[in-house]
């Protein structure tokens, strides 16, 4: 597999952060705490419309806490802004050297359990917060989106379309990604293509047909140049007379022993158009010719086509998808949830802010299936408890190293797949979908319980209780 961080230059990625997390290390730095301490990485609640989150990005999360580094370009800047050399010096020598747990991508989660648990000193779990928060937060909301419409397009296979309007060159490479991930036959986007192994597809613009003198010149030029696996543009001047043409195409590709795949329609009344394309194709005995459709589609939209008797076979589906137009972020969180006292034993720890309250110590995510394998709930419990469920979070990182065989992109969709696929239907509606039971362990309210009482003792506060 390629690495992918290729495309980004990995070098500067030290300091792709925000200056808080650099101004807490140096004053962790100044104060000499270099003690350990965990991190949770986890999403705080669903967003309108959603019911679960497909988890993705893992993979570049642990590329970059094995490679990054500082190098002497970034010091010299961070010396401009202030900083002092001893921790300058410092930085020149940082690696991580913490042990990552984290659910496998692929994997359907839900609001409040760890995704990502981080245990390293102090400086090393606090300086990564940025980066990996980053990553995960688009890939999961584009893997969730994706995910949602290729449930919605009920078995037809979906294009990801939305390269030139995805929020820059990273973003349009990590959404192809996501994605694929979530169950898209494949992207338009070359480079990703060629990055992760993804199939490419595409067909032709308006622009192309208007450069001719007629449409069905057009049709003819471009397949010549490619007379096997052509799909043709129908709709720039009109759609039935588009679909003439390329039926007329299509029967001159089989008199060469050649097949024409399929025509695409990006405008006007989807049902209705594709219902007399398809009887048109079928009545010239050409029920091989797939009808593709594109043009502003969603979840909503691809449902609502199939619902009224479209007969599309693809759908190419960008800017909503790629964005996640409705939902173009999630709710996702890095805090602390334990640290080392003094006398060289980890505590729990929990934040009690009015509606941002934590869970507190290493946790455990235990998913409860029926006979059949669908999923039934989750239990998030302290670490080290023993229940029926399965395990969710797999230790992936060692004294900073990489200890799992990195799945292919391959193993990561099929994952994928199959997770969905064992959620029940009624937690994958579009709207008004169930809410899907997460529970917390007994120990866990117990341990909860404690904390809000000593922080009560301790810092004089009126906390309520959790």
């Amino acid at each position: 597999m390629k690495d992918s961080l290729d495309f980004v230059d990995e070098a500067n990625m030290g300091l792709l952060t925000d200056l808080y997390e650099l101004t807490m290390c140096a004053s962790y730095f100044d104060n000499k705490k270099f003690e350990p301490a965990t991190f949770d990485l986890f999403i705080r609640r669903l967003p309108k419309n959603r019911s679960y989150f497909l988890f993705a990005g893992l993979e570049q999360v642990l590329l970059f806490l094995e490679k990054v580094r500082f190098n002497d370009e970034h010091l010299e800047f961070l010396r401009n802004q202030g900083f002092k050399e001893d921790f300058l010096d410092y930085l020149r020598n940082f690696r991580f050297s913490g042990d990552v747990w984290a659910v496998l991508e692929g994997t359907v989660v839900f609001p409040n359990e760890p995704l990502i648990r981080i245990t390293a000193p102090i400086i090393e779990a606090q300086l990564v917060e940025t980066f990996i928060l980053n990553t995960v937060n688009l890939q999961t909301t584009i893997a969730t989106k994706a995910s949602r419409v290729v449930y919605a397009a009920k078995g037809k296979s979906v294009i990801e379309f939305g390269l030139r309007r995805e929020h820059g060159v990273d973003a349009g490479l990590k959404v192809a990604r996501a994605s694929y991930i979530a169950g898209c036959s494949g992207t338009s986007n070359v480079l990703a293509g060629m990055l992760y192994g993804i199939p490419v597809f595409g067909t032709m613009a308006h622009s192309f047909i208007m450069f001719f003198d007629n449409e069905i010149d057009a049709f003819r030029a471009f397949t010549k140049t490619f007379p096997e696996g052509s799909t043709l543009l129908i709709d720039t001047f009109d759609n039935i007379k588009g679909a003439e043409n390329a039926i007329t195409v299509a029967k001159e590709l089989e008199k060469m022993e050649l097949k024409l795949r399929g025509v695409r329609i990006d405008s006007g009344d989807l049902v209705n158009i594709s219902q007399k394309v398809r009887r048109m194709l079928d009545e010239n005995g050409l029920g091989y010719v797939q009808i593709f459709a594109s043009g502003d589609l969603d979840e909503y939209r691809v449902e609502e086509l199939l619902h009224k008797g479209a007969k599309i076979d693809s759908f190419g589906v960008g800017t909503k998808m790629g964005t996640s137009a409705d939902r173009p972020y999630v709710d996702i969180i890095y805090k602390l949830c334990e640290k080392m006292n003094t006398r060289g034993k980890f505590e729990p720890i929990m934040k009690l802010s009015e509606g941002k309250a934590t869970l507190p110590g290493r946790k455990q995510v235990f998913r409860f299936k029926d006979k059949n394998g669908n999923f039934v709930k989750d239990v998030i419990a302290l670490d080290g408890e023993n229940l029926d469920g399965e395990q969710l979070l797999v230790k992936v990182m060692e004294k900073g190293k990489i200890i799992y065989e990195m799945p292919s992109l391959e193993q990561i969709r099929k994952r994928a797949l199959e997770n969905v696929a064992c959620l029940p239907d009624k937690y994958k509606r579009l709207k008004g979908a169930a809410r899907y039971p997460v529970l917390l362990s007994p120990k866990l309210k117990k341990l909860m319980k404690e904390l809000v009482e000593t922080l009560r003792r301790i810092e004089g506060a009126n906390v309520r209780s959790c």
